[in-house]
């Protein structure tokens, strides 16, 4: 017979149990500690490398290019 009791979360900034109100978190203080790691660059989204300000033409919206032509 399958075992249908509600697993736990753990909040991942505290290890406390989590708040239905606050999900995946336990309180507003864990929510707010982790968007402060996010803004803080804490956390990365793994992706390509950025382009440096050299490479960007903000007004082409893209990398430069040879413009002898």
């Amino acid at each position: 017979m399958a075992d249908h009791r509600l697993k736990t979360n753990k909040c991942p900034i505290c290890k406390k149990a989590t708040e239905e109100a606050f999900r995946p978190f336990c309180s507003k203080r864990c929510a707010n500690v982790d968007l402060f790691n996010w803004l803080k660059g804490e956390y990365a989204v793994p992706g390509a490398s950025a382009e440096t300000e050299e490479e960007y033409d903000p007004f082409e919206g893209s990398p430069l290019r040879d413009r002898s032509n």
